[in-house]
């Protein structure tokens, strides 16, 4: 079965549900236009019967008189197509009966396919058409005097596609094709085989039949549908008229689409092109330049004022330029209702523009002018919230070893109640706060932005977690809609690997050591702010092991419906046994990829991740060359445990194994076996490397040729560069300053 007879099948059995469920003109339409559909797209009535009937056996309809009227309706639209050729069939026959008698029978027949209303040919085996009567010449173009017309035919589009097989592929079909005076037409083609008792040669005869109309007004739904389906997903303006001018440029069949925009309806326009743009509209042979999609070029002042003067006119107005004569460069149109946009179609070549170009262009104008204003929409709303967003939701820059994630629950306002922060504190601490306020959207997002700024203020200020709560309680208590909020809190010091934390009803955070599944962390827990007056906040420490995987986070991360939040919690630690290996980033996708719902989250959902500095790397291997490889690979994996950016990590590796290459290369010259040791130790802040041997310092020679440009490099791939040759043996430290980690204006790195 084609796919294009399995989509006809799917439309209508819905269609018939449709009916049976709430029958009306409306459905009985839709059954209508599925005949039309069936007749373009070469369903046969056959078909259209059987499927109809199995799908009353397969469904068990009682209804059936509403089924057979909604076939009936169906069918209508095919009886129209086929009753020429049926009438035609009825008429041969009594035509045959009557000239049993008659002694020329060719003759006969000749006047019998010449009566015929539609174009009747006759097709060899080869597809060669040996015999047509005097309809189909007045419908192609090409009559009886022409035949035969071999393969491919002269009415044949070139960019058609391949001409149905007559035996094979389809009795009934929709062809387009050129009539002989360049009119492009679409014909309904009906065939059937014969084989002549004469020579047993199989033969194929058929009729064709003018459907043009059906198919532009069928074409016209289509673009209608197209550019909807288009700008359907898009959310701004530029998008809108991106993927919308492409359709519309199609649809009309014009080669160049732009649309001025007057942002403050003064001053020069912005305008969206699509296709080759040039910079004039009045024919006079300007330079044509290709365009983007959407890009921005100045047309001439003619144009210029003639848009100007056509976005004032009434909406859904349509104008062909120039006025007043046979054939038309292009059309104009204003859009939207603001009178601050106008459209251009220009053709390739001048044309006649009919009244069914006209109310097609309108039609598509008005459906791009509601997306347009929808578009516009979205967008003074989404920079209304991305501006509150950067204002209540926290630090644009994070320091090094941290990654966040934050979505809302309801796009595309990009804000809600959750909210995090991480502030930077005296003597190398670092406070982190994350909150859930009660309810969704903008509501809970004026609650969350108070209380975001008040704990900021604590944390500065140099409130521990505990009193940092207390204290929130009181804040909480005076801001209406502030009441049952959850906030963790906590202080961590990466120097000492310890963290400080107190929870007023919050999710616990959970701390994945290396190589080892995530433990919640439950201490210090009591209600949420502004509740009760407990006497005290709770407090609780837990150490930091060396290249542990903190994560905090608010309850849509790990509540779903119908699912336990016990099992949740299980998957959370799990991810995290293997976040080791990985930058904190990393680890923060792989948790939202595995805990996502099918559906996608149906909360707000914050989340922090933090990464305590590894312990110290130290590797001590002879001073031979294939040594090296070994060691880039522990270096590497030490540095994304560390949270380096892999870009930098790649240029430490690459110094730390030239200052390795130097050591095996020259300091044992003299024969001596030797070691080389590499340390790595970090911060929170930088990355310092050391890599020292026990032999002979060699200096660098005042022409070093096309070698000796290691140091150089080292220097450029690290911040700071010391080496020491003082004594015995050389020692080359290297120091990297680790960067902030950038978050965008969403809230997500």
């Amino acid at each position: 079965m084609s796919a294009v007879l399995a989509a006809f099948r799917e439309a209508y059995a819905n269609a018939l549900r449709s009916h049976l469920d709430s029958p009306g003109q409306n459905t009985l339409a839709e059954g209508y236009e599925l005949g039309r559909r069936a007749l373009v797209e070469g369903v046969s009535i056959l078909d259209l019967t059987e499927h109809h009937f199995r799908l009353l056996d397969r469904e068990d309809i009682l209804d059936t008189e509403a089924a057979l009227e909604f076939l009936l309706q169906t069918l209508a639209a095919l009886d129209v197509a086929t009753r020429g050729f049926l009438d035609s069939t009825r008429s041969y026959e009594l035509q045959r009966l009557r000239a049993e008698d008659l002694a020329d029978r060719d003759a006969f027949r000749a006047a019998l396919v010449e009566s015929l209303q539609d174009g009747f040919f006759v097709a060899d085996a080869r597809g060669a058409i040996t015999e047509v009567n005097s309809a189909f010449g007045a419908l192609t173009g090409y009559g009886p005097d022409g035949v035969p017309y071999k393969l491919p035919h002269p009415w044949a589009l070139p960019k058609s596609g391949q001409y149905p097989d007559l035996g094979t592929e389809a009795a009934r079909f929709v062809l387009p094709i050129r009539h002989r005076d360049g009119r492009q037409l679409w014909l309904a083609v009906s065939t059937s085989s014969v084989v002549k008792p004469e020579d047993e040669e199989r033969v194929y005869v058929g009729t064709i039949r003018d459907v043009t109309s059906e198919h532009d007004a069928q074409a016209r739904d289509q673009a209608v549908s197209r550019l909807a389906t288009a700008v359907g997903a898009a959310t701004s303006v530029a998008e809108v008229l991106s993927v919308g001018l492409e359709e519309l440029r199609r649809a009309i069949g014009a080669e160049t689409a732009v649309v001025s925009v007057w942002p403050n309806r003064q001053g020069p326009p912005d305008l969206y092109v699509s296709g080759p743009v040039s910079g004039s509209m009045n024919g006079s042979g300007p330079t044509s330049v290709e365009s983007e999609a959407v890009s921005r070029q100045v047309l001439d002042a003619r144009a210029r004022a003639l848009l100007d003067r056509v976005r004032t006119r009434p909406g859904r107005a349509v104008f062909a330029i120039p006025e007043g004569t046979a054939s038309s460069e292009g059309l104009v149109a204003p859009l939207g209702e603001a009178a601050d946009a106008a459209l251009w179609m220009r053709f390739a070549t001048p044309r006649v523009v009919s009244a069914a170009d006209r109310a097609l262009f309108s039609l598509l104008v008005g459906h791009l002018s509601l997306a347009v204003q929808r578009a516009r929409n979205f967008d003074q709303a989404r920079a209304t919230s991305l501006t509150l967003q950067r204002a209540m939701l926290g630090p644009i820059e994070l320091p090094p070893g941290f990654s966040v994630h934050y979505e809302p629950a309801l796009p595309p306002l990009e804000i809600g109640g959750d909210w995090y922060d991480v502030v930077r504190l005296r003597d190398g601490l670092i406070g982190v706060v994350v909150g859930d306020c009660v309810g969704r959207g903008l509501s809970a997002a004026v609650v969350m932005g108070q209380l975001r700024t008040a704990a900021r203020a604590l944390l500065l200020r140099g409130a521990g977690p505990a009193q940092l709560l207390a204290e929130l309680d009181t804040v909480a208590a005076r801001i209406p809609g502030a009441m049952c909020t959850t906030v963790c809190a906590a202080i961590l010091d990466p120097a000492h690997g310890l963290v400080r934390y107190s929870s007023a009803g919050h999710m616990p955070p959970v701390l994945a050591e290396p190589n080892t599944k995530g433990q919640l962390l439950e201490g210090g827990r009591a209600v949420p702010l502004a509740t009760f007056d407990p006497p005290s906040r709770p407090e609780a420490t837990t150490t930091l092991e060396p290249g542990s995987t903190l994560v905090l986070f608010t309850d849509g991360l790990v509540e779903q419906r119908g699912i336990d939040i016990d099992t949740r919690f299980d998957e959370l630690a799990d991810e995290l046994s293997d976040a080791a290996p990985y930058l904190p980033r990393e680890v923060a996708d792989a948790v939202l990829s595995r805990l996502r719902p099918a559906g996608g989250y149906d909360d707000d959902v914050a989340m922090v991740v933090y990464r305590q500095p590894p312990g110290a790397l130290h590797v001590d291997v002879p001073a031979e060359p294939q040594r090296l490889a070994g060691m880039r690979r522990a270096l590497t994996a030490w540095l994304t445990t560390a949270a380096v950016p892999h870009e930098l990590a790649a240029d430490l590796v690459a110094a730390a194994n030239e200052a390795c290459s130097n050591s095996i290369e020259h300091a044992y010259l003299d024969g001596s076996s030797g070691r080389v040791e590499l340390t790595a130790t970090s911060t929170i802040d930088q990355v310092v490397i050391d890599v020292s041997d026990a032999g002979v310092w060699r200096p660098q020679p005042e022409d070093p040729g096309h070698r000796g440009r290691g140091i150089a490099m080292m220097r450029a791939l690290s911040d700071e560069l010391t080496i020491d040759n003082v004594g015995v043996g050389t020692r080359v430290r290297m120091v990297a300053q680790l960067p902030a980690v950038s978050v965008t204006p969403a809230g997500r790195v």
